[in-house]
């Protein structure tokens, strides 16, 4: 699979290039991806905690944090999922504040059981919210698995008020070539073996070889930050957790 080129610093819409060997358009891809979250969710949680090494839950509020997550604020948790990011955000945000999730597959926002959660299902291009309606606005590990950054980013502006936050999760391409190999034998073959044992799905597997092919498929870093700063976002920046998960996060002026 060709690896994206990391030197190009212009906005992009899609994610990813063609990826034939799972769908032939954006409209399969949504098919696809829907379908594949729907039939892995009851496994998705628990997947998670192999490929999150145990770190999962203390990492993921800390980078809450890092961004500016505060108490009092309304978040929103674009594809939510299981919500393993918005249960961390109820916790920081506190009685004075809210946490809405949207997630477009029903079997991920049913398998999610986190007190104080407002879920809605839904499309992060299309998001049921009023303008200027939130005060932080999180994504985590969904960007690979949408169609249309462009629209995503533009419907992000819309709903955050002045001075808004956002923080994309992602994991991303390990610098060094011993290290990128290591990664893709965890991911590509490892962990769907080690899932293969705990889940109950047999699509769960190829949830995460998937996983695999997308991250090495996906455009740089360079080119997500170029897209927001494109919406109109500032404060555009990039920065690298235990070598692969990637933290962009930016402010609406």
């Amino acid at each position: 699979m060709p690896i994206p080129d990391s030197a190009d610093p212009r906005p992009v819409r899609s994610p990813l290039p063609a990826m034939p060997d799972y769908y032939a358009d954006a409209e399969g891809k949504r098919r696809f991806t829907g379908s594949m979250f729907d039939a892995s969710a009851a496994d998705y949680d628990r997947v998670d905690r192999l490929l999150a090494f145990g770190s999962g839950s203390w990492y993921r509020r800390q980078a809450l944090l890092r961004a500016g997550l505060a108490a009092g604020m309304r978040m929103l948790d674009v594809a939510v999922g299981t919500g393993l990011v918005a249960r961390e955000a109820v916790q920081v945000v506190g009685a004075r504040g809210a946490v809405f999730g949207i997630d477009p597959s029903a079997g991920m926002l049913a398998q999610s059981d986190a007190h104080g959660l407002r879920l809605v299902r839904g499309r992060a291009e299309a998001l049921p919210f009023a303008a200027q309606s939130l005060d932080f606005l999180c994504m985590g590990y969904a960007l690979r698995h949408l169609a249309d950054l462009q629209t995503v980013f533009g419907e992000f502006r819309r709903v955050l008020r002045p001075g808004g936050r956002v923080l994309v999760l992602e994991i991303t391409r390990p610098e060094g070539r011993v290290a990128n190999t290591v990664l893709k034998a965890y991911l590509h073959g490892v962990l769907p073996v080690l899932s293969r044992l705990v889940s109950r799905s047999k699509d769960t597997p190829a949830l995460y070889r998937y996983y695999w092919d997308t991250i090495e498929a996906c455009v740089p870093p360079a080119r997500i930050l170029a897209t927001l700063a494109d919406a109109g976002f500032a404060g555009v920046a990039h920065q690298v957790q235990l070598g692969i998960f990637s933290e962009y996060s930016a402010r609406l002026p």
